[in-house]
């Protein structure tokens, strides 16, 4: 009696006989090193030129997509600009931030503030960045165990500290700074969020309206000292 090969079986065992041949040849090869090789590697593709004043264009553009800015010279500034803001908006005079934030002075300017992640309840949320877009006007956060979205996603109001050496050009140099920080090699953020401007929507017979989806308001208390 003779038995016929099954052709589709024959092809099968060739092609998984190449893969396991190809993974042994690759046994010990640092892969993670190899991806973040060809990314440093990779040259940039066509885009727009970014010229000039890279904080001014900024400025610019998170004020088109209705950011207010504030500028101030150094972090222990900072409290006061936000009372001011809050005051001037009828604001209340509390609010949740990050942990790089909570030991400013805050109680020198009559605002509470907690070190936590903001709930539904909380109407104000103050945050750092991790770097801003010229280009665009976008702020870029990255989540963290101190560095909850939350805090820039659930309270009406969203107020971002920013310090001027944190602006660059376009996205490109964005992922750039991201992908050299310390620890990037073995370690991403869960989630990294770009905030252009209030949360909006013109889903509702094509009118335009703020905090849809998030906060209503984006205010940047912008820090020209250096760190």
């Amino acid at each position: 009696m003779s038995y016929r090969t099954n052709p589709d079986t024959t092809a099968r065992e060739r092609m998984l006989s190449r893969i396991r041949a190809t993974a042994a040849g690759r046994s010990g090869t640092n892969h993670g090193n190899v991806v973040v090789q060809r990314l440093r590697a990779r040259a940039l593709s066509p885009r727009p030129r970014v010229d000039g004043d890279l904080v001014a264009r900024f400025c610019s553009h998170a004020q088109r997509l209705s950011t207010t800015v504030a500028e101030v010279v150094q972090m222990q500034d900072v409290p006061r600009a936000v009372a001011a803001y809050l005051r001037a908006y009828h604001l209340p005079m509390r609010a949740v931030c990050w942990k790089a934030l909570r030991m400013l002075d805050w109680a020198a300017h009559g605002v509470l503030v907690e070190e936590r992640a903001a709930t539904a309840a909380d109407a104000v949320g103050i945050t750092g960045v991790f770097c801003a877009i010229a280009e665009t006007g976008t702020l870029m956060t990255l989540s963290g165990a101190h560095t909850s979205p939350a805090t820039s996603l659930l309270p009406e109001t969203h107020i971002a500290v920013l310090r001027v050496a944190q602006i660059v050009s376009a996205m490109e140099e964005a992922w750039q700074r991201l992908r050299q920080s310390a620890n990037s090699d073995s370690f991403m953020p869960r989630a990294v969020n770009f905030i252009s401007g209030p949360s909006r929507t013109a889903d509702i017979e094509q009118t335009v309206t703020l905090g849809a989806h998030g906060p209503y308001r984006v205010h940047i208390v912008l820090v020209s000292a250096p760190e």
